[in-house]
C-alpha cells in the first residue's frame, strides 16, 4: 500500500507541510535577529536529517544508513515536533488534524512501517539496477 500514488502524494504533502510549519514556528519563536536564523535554519535541519539518515534502498541508497527502527523514530519525532509547533503557535485544530493525518498515513503504509520495525529494507520500491 505504501507505493500507492495517493499515499505517496499524501506523504510528500506531509513532508512539505512539516517544513512550512517549522519555518512559520521559527519565525514566531523569537523576536529580533534570531527569527532570521530560526525560520530557515529549523526546516533546513529537519530536511537534512530527513534526507541523510535513511534505511538502505528506501527507495535509493542512503547517504547514512541507519536501522529501520531509528528511521521510523526519526520520522515520527519530526512529525511530532511539527505537531507540537502547531500547538505552540495556538493552532490546536491544525495540530489535531495533522496528527490524525500522520497516524492514518503510517497505518495505510503498514507494509513500510512493518518493514522498518523488523529492520528490513522495504521491497516495494524498484531499485535503479532493476530498471
Amino acid at each position: 500500500m505504501n507505493t500507492n500514488p495517493i499515499n505517496l502524494a499524501v506523504r510528500f504533502l506531509l513532508e512539505i507541510t512539516m517544513l512550512i510549519i517549522f519555518t512559520y514556528w521559527g519565525w514566531h519563536l523569537a523576536g529580533s535577529w534570531i527569527r532570521y536564523v530560526a525560520a530557515p535554519g529549523i526546516p533546513l535541519l529537519a530536511a537534512v536529517l530527513w534526507g541523510v539518515f535513511r534505511i538502505p534502498d528506501d527507495p535509493k541508497p542512503a547517504p547514512v544508513a541507519i536501522p529501520g527502527i531509528l528511521r521510523l523514530l526519526l520520522e515520527l519525532a519530526l512529525f511530532a515536533f511539527a505537531i507540537y509547533a502547531l500547538f505552540d503557535l495556538g493552532e490546536v485544530l491544525c495540530g489535531q488534524i495533522m496528527a490524525i493525518i500522520v497516524l492514518l498515513h503510517y497505518l495505510v503504509s503498514y507494509d513500510r512501517t512493518w518493514a522498518m520495525l523488523r529492520n528490513k529494507p522495504y521491497k516495494g520500491f524498484v531499485k535503479s539496477g532493476d530498471l
